[in-house]
């Protein structure tokens, strides 16, 4: 038997010290009863904690938009998150890194309630390139810009490194100021059906439980949890064949005392050195997760390790994946102190409160945005905004709001990364940007619908598309707003564009 490296030593002691292999499988089998087993809940009256017009299940990017541009649409507005916090992944999960919101042009397409939240930070909370850079194709540039996540497919984008303490406060600040009714540290439990009808929810904190009445609701959970305990059908992100879980999990991590510009410095300098201590980490560790500078250079950001085979609704999973991701986030640590120039005084500074879920179940919606739709370059006729294409082959994506309305529920919005759509789209549709986007658009239809008394698969198109102009958000071009979007074909009106089609 070869003797192990220093860096195999290492990790070996380092998990040793926290448990053994077998421990950590013992620690997630649970002792189940020798037969199947049920208990009776009995039947009580539930307290109502509030009537609201539009309730908001979930504070993430999605939920912190609805909620935002509902109450500016004039409705009455209470959002209700589990966490002690606002802002989802972008903040809990340390998805610090706000993708793409420039097009391949440098136009800046997904604009409105993200973007301004954005500017709201402090200048040293946020890092990313100026605006006169944005679809700048200059290799310099592009270099630069690249070693900081603000380039994409030799393009430099607007996808800026934020402090997600910044990005808590400033969230909260927001819908206080708007007026918004908040609620945290309290988790949705039930929906209260009344045939297709979602009358509220009751919810569980450190008062019991309660329950909500609202006439609009939108399921902002990022996991489709409201839509799913309703009864109503989803897709699931199970790969064909049921060969398992498609996306990976994982908890990321901060550490500060880094020097990310002797890092940078040395990966230009020396890339053969580089792969090798890459090459090293893989080895000895199990796998190498690559450092990323954050909003600051003495931040490193780690959004990995990116762990497969394991359910974002399986509580067993989740609870295992935070566990390995520790395990692994320490591992790192040791390697990277004794082996990367510039990370001799790194320490840890935080491991994600939130854990990292990619996807999980996904809405069937009025329409579903598919990769046709986008390859072709259709153009929605109840468009409520428009994400970057993936690749500069295809133009713009316009984003259908049928594909936020639940199927078969009168007044149920399901925006963010469960949206309707196909597994390519929701590979993009679930990032940062693109959920501010659907969930701003999900707030004023949800505004909208509730003024007016009618479910919000009968909304106006372009009563929808008014206020979201008036609210900032970009859209392509005027909608027919004389078609009602429910009433419109199966799929609507589209217009096939090119991708030297102008936006207006």
């Amino acid at each position: 038997m070869r003797e192990r490296s220093a860096d195999e030593e290492a990790y070996h002691v380092g998990t040793a010290a926290m448990s053994t292999d077998a421990a950590l499988d013992e620690a997630f089998t649970p002792s189940p009863p020798t037969e199947p087993l049920t208990v009776a809940e009995p039947a009580r009256e539930t307290p109502v904690h509030a009537i609201t017009q539009v309730l908001v299940v979930g504070g993430g990017p999605a939920g912190f938009a609805a909620a935002l541009a509902a109450r500016r649409a004039g409705a009455e507005v209470l959002l209700v998150e589990r966490y002690n916090h606002l802002g989802g992944l972008s903040t809990g999960g340390l998805v610090i890194w706000i993708d793409r919101m420039t097009d391949w042009n440098g136009r800046l397409v997904i604009a409105g309630i993200g973007q301004e939240l954005l500017e709201r930070l402090p200048q040293d909370a946020v890092a990313g390139a100026p605006r006169n850079l944005w679809g700048s194709n200059s290799e310099d540039r592009v270099a630069y810009w690249r070693e900081r996540q603000g380039a994409f497919r030799d393009t430099v984008t607007w996808s800026p490194m934020i402090d997600p303490e910044w990005l808590k406060y400033l969230s909260v600040e927001m819908l206080i100021d708007a007026g918004v009714k908040l609620l945290l540290h309290s988790w949705v439990a039930e929906p209260l059906l009344d045939r297709q009808r979602v009358r509220g929810v009751t919810f569980e904190s450190k008062q019991g439980r309660r329950a909500i009445l609202a006439e609009v609701i939108v399921d902002a959970t990022g996991d489709l949890d409201l839509c799913a305990r309703a009864g109503l059908e989803f897709e699931a992100d199970a790969k064909a064949g049921g060969g398992g879980i498609a996306h990976c999990l994982n908890t990321g991590w901060l550490w500060a005392g880094v020097d990310f510009a002797r890092w940078l410095k040395f990966k230009r300098d020396d890339p053969q050195a580089h792969r090798q201590l890459m090459t090293d980490a893989g080895e000895a560790l199990g796998f190498a997760e690559r450092p990323v500078v954050g909003w600051s250079n003495d931040v490193a950001l780690f959004l990995g390790p990116r762990l497969s085979g394991y359910s974002g609704v399986d509580v067993t999973d989740l609870t295992r994946v935070e566990v390995e991701s520790r395990r692994r986030m320490v591992a790192h640590l040791d390697h990277f102190r004794r082996r990367a120039p510039g990370f001799e005084n790194a320490w840890l500074m935080l491991s994600a409160p939130q854990i990292g879920v990619r996807h999980t179940r996904r809405l069937i919606g009025l329409d579903k945005l598919t990769a046709d739709d986008w390859r072709q370059g259709i153009r929605h006729h109840d468009e409520i905004g428009v994400s970057p294409s993936p690749s500069q082959k295809f133009a713009n994506v316009s984003v259908p709001y049928r594909a936020l309305v639940a199927r078969d529920a009168e007044n149920l919005l399901a925006p963010g990364r469960h949206m309707s759509c196909d597994p390519q789209t929701q590979a993009f549709m679930r990032e940062i940007p693109q959920c501010w986007l659907t969930g701003q658009a999900a707030g004023v239809a949800a505004a909208l619908a509730a003024s007016r008394e009618i479910p919000v698969g009968e909304l106006d198109a372009g009563a929808l598309q008014a206020e979201l102009r008036r609210q900032g958000a970009y859209l392509q071009a005027d909608a027919d707003s004389t078609v009602a979007v429910a009433g419109g074909p199966p799929r609507g009106p589209k217009v096939s564009i090119t991708a030297d089609t102008p936006a207006f």
